[in-house]
């Protein structure tokens, strides 16, 4: 049995909306029709995918196994749509993912130098999309902020460099030279907290359960604009600290967090030609910025 690829992306839009009505407007298809792809794809594989009445849609086990199993497949179709289009046009183009704050100008300078008929281009990314864009080939290699999720990815560490609060102007802390983590213990912090267990292991609102929701944040941008208008603090790394400065915030060192580390990173079995030539390239210039 083949399955349509046509139909998986119809299932996930249902399985990540949870309603028929909204992934039928965001398909741009009519509901009945969403409905029919997903009752054929249930029967294709045996399988009921979902649970629904007139209130509720949830996934069945089988439908969230499928989801685990149908976001890399359908990347990986993604990927091989882009390479074969760019090898049939004939293109010599190569593009670098970079996370905000991280300048690869070095690189991206003796790359061109080196060859001078190549089309570099640089896509910026966020903690949601960095590992994304290397394994559906919008980008070939990555400078990412680490932790990742390294399946499926060659890692070459690069660097690495403090990390910062941010804060707004009016906080109780702003001023200071410096803090240490037990100074934001009863502070809201504007990201996951897995991703400063310094301050995940100490947090006032973890201890007591009162942590409020943090809103989808989608760039650097919207998190200090957030920060700045007093709904949090933020952890992020010097750098992008440095390269967003704006009104109404105050950055400070925090004596005792532990560094953010940058990587490159790059799909496995794609080692070899300009990828190693890039990667090589970052290990000798980019730690010394």
């Amino acid at each position: 049995m083949d399955v349509d690829l046509r139909k998986l992306r119809y299932f996930l839009a249902v399985a990540e909306e949870l309603h028929f009505g909204r992934a039928a407007e965001r398909l741009h298809i009519a509901q009945p029709a969403l409905s029919r792809q997903i009752r054929a794809l249930e029967g294709e594989l045996g399988a009921e995918l979902f649970m629904r009445d007139r209130r509720h849609t949830e996934l069945t086990p089988a439908g969230e196994q499928l989801v685990q199993e149908a976001k890399p497949l359908l990347a990986g179709a993604d990927a091989l749509l882009r390479r074969v289009r760019a090898a049939g046009e004939g293109l010599t183009r190569f593009t670098i993912g970079f996370m905000p704050g991280i300048t690869v100008t070095p690189v991206v300078r003796l790359l061109r130098e080196r060859h001078p008929g190549l089309d570099v281009r640089m896509l910026r990314t966020g903690w949601h999309d960095q590992v994304a864009v290397l394994h559906d080939a919008r980008a070939q290699v990555g400078i990412v902020r680490l932790p990742i999720d390294p399946a499926g990815l060659e890692i070459r560490p690069l660097f690495t460099e403090p990390r910062v609060v941010v804060v707004a102007s009016a906080h109780r802390l702003a001023g200071k030279e410096a803090v240490r983590v037990a100074d934001l213990a009863a502070d809201h912090l504007l990201q996951d907290p897995d991703a400063v267990p310094e301050w995940r292991d100490i947090a006032v609102e973890l201890r007591t359960g009162d942590r409020r929701p943090v809103p989808a944040i989608h760039s650097v941008e919207e998190k200090l604009e957030l920060v700045a208008g007093g709904q949090g603090i933020a952890v992020i790394p010097a750098s992008t600290a440095n390269f967003y400065t704006r009104p109404g915030i105050e950055v400070i060192p925090v004596e005792d967090l532990g560094p953010n580390r940058v990587a490159a990173a790059w799909p496995i079995g794609q080692t070899g030609g300009l990828v190693a030539e890039f990667v090589e390239a970052a290990v000798t210039l980019l730690p010394e910025q």
